[in-house]
């Protein structure tokens, strides 16, 4: 919906925003969508289901799957909410890129509408923290050409460059200045957020807080799919908070641009994801181990196959690996799962991943209230599935409790494989 406003003697149109809510799982009530919008939110959100409702021309019901977030389409907000508490999606999505650690709980935004409304929030309260002790320096080398010696001459470029014309000098020297990769990090993820319309004032004023202190570093893109790491030690690990949070913001950022001249923005997260890294991550911590002890499905190290051919590929979400011998196999799942049932599918997953890794059991790790805890005995194979859950929902204390039982089945499950091993 369009309007104008006068000023100046000018009339400049504003947009007023049309606002779908959405909740995680739940079929909206129907909604009316022009075919562009329609079109636009299919290619947006894939895991959205958009069902016409019969008899209505451009009704729709929609019912969102395990992708929340917000999203902007010209005029039009469709904000998906999780089921979780939203400070508990920011937790969780925090320590999985090791911002946190299980036993902290920063977040607490109960005025905070949206998704996005916590993130800028959270990325202002993690800043103020970060710059009181004054924006974070360091040294970054420069190459250029200078009329005075700075540094060290090059005198390979000078000649190419230059072909023995004394000045400019080509040089390479370290500038120590706040135009660094994390202040970097830190200011794309807030000019991101800020090209959302937000709602709250305290999270705009925020946003444009950080911009202004970040005034001196250059603004850089980041693609979702290459987002930078930091290396934190003792000098720079009062940053690692809004650090973890800008990357969060940046690996998750879904899209920016015009669509058949319609404006495109959008935050997405995809919680499967987020459950996967989180289990992981938690898991390392509290078995104390490594990443390259206990893997995820991208960090593998060797191909595994069903099939002796290696045509029928497997990438389980969890390994244990003692050089090339995997000793343990898990899968996480966060799903919606109807009547506490586990499906037969995760199930068969399972056992194709214990098959092609000749082991005697693997472990499928659920949200709890998705699937009841149990064991599944194979027939004729020996092969012991078993079903665990992670209370997300829970106090912190209660989460790491959970953590605590699902690595005391990992460790159970290895043991069992590291003495079959021993047998065979």
């Amino acid at each position: 919906m369009t309007g104008y406003a006068k000023g100046l003697g000018i009339e400049r149109p504003i947009v007023v925003m049309r606002r779908i809510d959405l909740r995680e799982y739940v079929t909206s009530e129907p909604l009316e969508l022009s075919a562009g919008e329609h079109d636009a939110l299919r290619a947006a959100v894939p895991s959205l289901t958009i069902e016409q409702v019969p008899g209505e021309a451009n009704v729709y019901c929609l019912k969102p799957g395990s992708t929340i977030g917000a999203l902007e389409l010209g005029d039009l907000s469709v904000v998906i909410h999780p089921k979780l508490d939203i400070s508990r999606v920011l937790f969780l999505a925090s320590y999985a890129l090791g911002a946190l650690k299980l036993r902290e709980e920063r977040f607490d935004f109960e005025k905070a509408h949206t998704l996005v409304e916590a993130l800028a929030l959270a990325l202002e309260a993690a800043a103020r923290r970060a710059f009181a002790r004054g924006l974070l320096h360091g040294y970054r080398t420069e190459e250029e050409a200078l009329y005075t010696v700075r540094g060290r001459i090059l005198v390979a470029e000078q000649i190419r460059r230059r072909f023995g014309v004394p000045v400019p000098i080509e040089v390479r020297y370290d500038e120590f200045t706040e135009d660094i990769l994390a202040n970097r990090l830190v200011k794309a993820a807030a000019g991101l957020l800020g090209r959302m319309r937000i709602r709250s004032p305290r999270a705009r004023a925020g946003l444009r807080w950080i911009g202004a202190m970040l005034g001196n570093v250059a603004p850089m893109r980041f693609a979702p799919s290459d987002v930078p790491a930091v290396t934190f030690d003792r000098l720079n690990a009062h940053y690692r908070e809004v650090v973890g949070l800008a990357r969060l913001i940046l690996r998750h950022w879904a899209f920016e641009a015009d669509r058949g001249g319609r404006r495109a923005a959008g935050f997405l997260m995809n919680m499967n994801t987020v459950f996967q890294e989180f289990v992981t991550q938690a898991l390392r911590e509290e078995l104390r181990v490594s990443a390259h002890t206990l893997r995820s499905d991208d960090r593998l190290p060797r191909r595994i196959a069903l099939d002796e051919d290696e045509n029928i590929r497997l990438k389980p979400d969890l390994t244990w690996w003692d050089g090339w011998a995997c000793t343990f196999v898990g899968d996480a799942k966060y799903k919606n799962v109807t009547g506490e049932r586990v499906p037969n599918t995760d199930l068969y997953q399972l056992l194709a991943y214990a098959t092609a890794l000749d082991l005697p059991g693997g472990l499928l790790v659920y949200a709890r209230g998705e699937a009841a805890e149990r064991t599944y005995q194979v027939r004729n194979a020996g092969t012991r599935l078993e079903v665990v859950a992670v209370d997300l929902a829970g106090a912190i204390d209660e989460l790491r409790a959970s953590v605590g039982r699902v690595a005391a089945r990992v460790r159970a499950l290895r043991a069992d494989a590291r003495r079959a091993a021993r047998a065979a």
